[in-house]
Parts: C-alpha cells; structure tokens; sequence
C-alpha cells in the first residue's frame, strides 16, 4: 500500500447484482432494468450510436474555422456532375461520401500564409514555409543574401485547385517558383550602398509585391506584405562597405564641423553686429535726451529772460508813468499830499513862519522848493 493513502475498507464497495436487485425491488424502473426491455433498448442504442458514427466517418468531412473546401464528385449519380465542384465550402460538417473515393473535400487555409527565405531557420515564424534566402546581384555587380517575408493569402481555394492543385501545391508550384526570381528582378535594381536606404528598399520591396500580385492573382493568391528583414554581403565586401562608410561619415562629419565652424563664425558676428547696433541705437538715445534736454534748458533760460524782460520792463514803464504822474497836473497837490502824510507823523513842529526862512505849511509851493521838489 501506497505511503499516506488509508487501508482499503471493504464495504465502501457497491455489489452492482445486489443494487439492481434493491432497485427492483422498491420501484418500476429498477424491474426496467432487471428485464429483458432493457437489454433490447441497450442493444438498439449502441447500434444506432455505431451507426451514426460509420455514417459520420464515411459520409461527413469537417472543415474547420480557418479553412474553406473544394469537393471533387468522381462517382456522380444520373442527376449530379463529376469533377471539381464550383462551390467553396465555408467551416463545419459537410456531407461527403467517402467510399469507393466516392467524393473528396479538399480543405485550403483562409488565414495568412508567410513565406520565409531565410537564412536562420530558428528566426522564421512556426507556421511559416521556409526556403533559402533570395541570393540577389546588385545593380553594380556584387551579391547579397537577403531574408525576406512574404505574406500572402488564398482569395479563391477554386482557382488554386484548378490551376495548381490540392494539397500544398499553391506554395510549391504557386508562390515558392516565382518568389525569388521577383526580388531579383526589384531589389537588383539597387546598387550595393543603396541596400542601407530604408526607404528606397522598402519601395523596391512595394514594386517586387506588385509583380508577385500581378503574377499570382490568375491562380487565387494575393500578397498583402513583401517584408525585407535582413541583408548579408560576402566578408569582403561587408568589410570594404564599413570602410567606406567610416570614411564616409568622416568626410561628413568633416564637413559638418566645418559648416558648424561657418555658422559660428556668422553667430558671433551677428552677436557682435546686434551689439554694435545696440551700443549706436543707446548713443543716439543719450544724444538725443542730451539734446532735449539742451533745448529744454535754453527755452526754459528763453523763457525766464522773457519773463524777466517784460518784468523789468513794467517796472520801467511804471516809473515813467509815475515820473510823469509827478510832471504833469496836480502833481503839486498829490506832493502836497505826500508832505501832509510827512507832516501827519509829527505831534509838534516849531517853524518860523515870516521872513525869508519862515515856513508856511500851507504854501505848497513854497514847501517843495524848500525840499527842493521844485525850482
């Protein structure tokens, strides 16, 4: 007995013989099953199961999710038509009778195909048909190996039967023939450097899907994609390319140097340009509020001398004007007025008034030749 498992106890066992006896025994199924019905309708279910089954296996193909199929009648009765039939069968159970080759489905795939001419088998895709890789003459001489993926796919299974057979026979005597002589003729076209630009590649790779599409389209094949992945010159001639593309990029970068030196040189003389201009544009700012300022001073000194000028000139004409408010009429009376307001200061004033020297302040004439206002 096994480590860890329990001892066997016998009566966990179930007697089979005693179990229908008990089934018998308490209900009308379990007499069913003890009687000879039972064994009849056994007998008929098996037989209709093995018969269901034979048909199945000899009048039904299953075609499955990913695939499409042509039946071929060789044996046809008085009403139907031998040979390859016109339909495409699309997935599921189809009634086909199989003996004597009867009749015969031929099952396509509908998904994607690929085609991998490699050189490293481990890097082609599982499902993918592999060949060797496109061995290519380039346009100046040299040869290269290029892995290529070619994915296609079977637009019309009729077409492919018809015209190239059942079975795998669309990628052997249909795309495999013809894929390498294709990339010969496209990618020959470019020289041994040209092989390095993505883009032209890539559109000789267009122009190599267009001939196959071209090609193909007559037996139910389309491409969808011509994919170049990798691309191996001789040693030799890998080492002289590297050589001259090292030389390449130093020339280039040579030139790069040299045209960055230029575009220095024009910045800093630029930036040396842009601050002269600065340096004159702030010197003919300062000149110019130098300049205003100069001209805001001598209109200011302009205007003040002016002002001072018309001042003293009032100042003049008014005392020509009182010069000649004391010259002319009444003069005397607005002295005599003037000499009262001397007067008016004084609260006692002893002057002789008779003889020569006496003073009459009342004698206004007298009084201004005394101060000498008047000769």
């Amino acid at each position: 007995m096994p480590r860890g498992e329990p001892p066997f106890d016998p009566s966990k066992v179930i007697d089979l013989e005693k179990f229908r006896e008990r089934l018998g025994q308490v209900s009308a199924f379990g007499r069913f099953l003890q009687g000879g019905s039972f064994t009849n309708f056994l007998g008929a279910a098996i037989a209709l199961f093995l018969l269901f089954k034979v048909l199945m296996f000899f009048c039904f193909t299953y075609i499955g999710p990913n695939e499409s199929g042509i039946k071929v009648v060789r044996i046809a009765p008085p009403w139907g038509t031998r040979g390859v039939q016109p339909t495409v069968y699309d997935p599921g159970f189809r009634w086909v009778l199989k003996p004597f080759s009867a009749e015969e489905m031929y099952r396509f795939p509908r998904d994607l195909q690929v085609l991998d001419l490699t050189g490293a088998k481990e890097e082609a895709a599982r499902e993918a048909r592999v060949s060797k890789p496109a061995h290519i003459q380039t346009s100046d001489g040299f040869f290269v190996d290029v892995d290529v993926s070619i994915v296609y796919k079977i637009f019309d299974p009729h077409l492919v039967f018809t015209k190239l057979g059942p079975g795998r026979a669309f990628e052997d005597s249909g795309i495999v023939p013809r894929a390498e002589p294709v990339l010969k003729q496209a990618l020959g076209e470019l020289t041994t450097e040209e092989f390095y630009n993505s883009p032209l590649r890539a559109e000789k790779a267009g122009l190599a899907k267009k001939i196959l599409n071209a090609e193909l389209q007559q037996y139910g094949l389309a491409v969808d994609h011509v994919l170049v992945r990798y691309f191996r010159y001789t040693e030799e001639i890998q080492k002289n390319i590297e050589e001259k593309k090292l030389k390449d990029q130093l020339v280039f970068k040579n030139q790069a140097e040299g045209r960055a030196a230029t575009e220095g040189a024009n910045l800093k003389k630029i930036i040396q340009e842009g601050e002269a201009t600065v340096d004159i544009k702030l010197q003919e700012g300062r000149s110019y509020v130098t300049r205003k300022e100069a001209e805001r001073d001598l209109y200011v000194r302009k205007k003040k001398a002016e002002a001072d000028l018309l001042v003293k000139l009032a100042d003049a004409k008014r005392t020509q004007l009182r010069n000649d408010a004391f010259q002319g009429a009444g003069s005397d009376r607005m002295v005599g007025l003037k000499m009262a307001e001397v007067y008016k200061g004084l609260e006692v004033i002893i002057l002789p008034s008779d003889g020569a020297n006496g003073i009459n302040p009342l004698n206004l004439e007298q009084s201004m030749k005394l101060f000498e206002m008047k000769r």
